[in-house]
């Protein structure tokens, strides 16, 4: 099994793992699961890494009592918010440097950008919470486009909030219903699989134009 397969075997059986996860490491799960999200919010290069159906999972297991809940929500939001913080000073310190150096990327993307995020840049962020992928290029690209740093942090203060409270508290309180814990590993891909719709709509709808 190669390591792609490997990759997509924990994502979706990220329910199956984490359990063996919790039991092996005890407290330290709490750091395994803080490093995952921080990763997967905070570097481009790892927007494959699970968020949504990870801490809905991690919800599930805090409903039987194996892990604290509200610590665990603490725990993951202040990841959520450290990542997107990390990713956006890259991409404010790095981004301009890629432009002027990538063919691939021209100034006037830059300068559409910075448009862009000056418009809808709050909004953006919030969003870009519940999309995969989306949510791990938005804060950079707000980093490349300038974006008032307090103004991002509002917004990605109250997307970070958002997003693992909904998950991680949908997981909380219906993990303890019986469907639920006999098909979780469907949920997990229906929770994958719908949280892509958006970005696909995107991408017909941008080819159509």
């Amino acid at each position: 099994m190669n390591i792609i397969s490997r990759l997509f075997d924990f994502i979706i059986h990220i329910d199956k793992y984490l359990g063996s996860i919790i039991q092996n490491y005890g407290t330290f799960s709490y750091l395994i699961l803080f490093l995952i999200i921080f990763l997967e919010t905070g570097l481009v290069i790892t927007p494959f890494l699970p968020g949504d159906s990870l801490i809905f999972v991690a919800g599930t297991f805090a409903a039987k009592n194996v892990i604290n809940v509200y610590l665990l929500f603490l725990i993951l939001i202040t990841a959520a918010i450290l990542g997107d913080t990390f990713n956006y000073w890259i991409g404010k310190y790095f981004g301009e440097n890629i432009f002027s150096k990538s063919r691939f990327f021209k100034k006037e993307y830059l300068d559409k950008t910075k448009e862009f995020y000056n418009k809808h840049g709050g909004k953006t962020i919030i969003i870009a919470r519940f999309i995969p992928i989306i949510r791990t290029f938005a804060p950079f690209v707000a980093g490349i486009g300038k974006m008032n740093y307090f103004k991002f942090l509002v917004y990605n203060i109250s997307g970070g909030i958002g997003w693992v409270g909904l998950f991680l508290f949908g997981g909380y309180f219906f993990g303890n219903i019986k469907f639920v814990q006999d098909n979780l590993s469907f949920i997990v891909l229906a929770i994958i699989l719908v949280s892509l719709v958006p970005p696909i709509i995107e991408v017909l709808r941008n080819r159509k134009n």
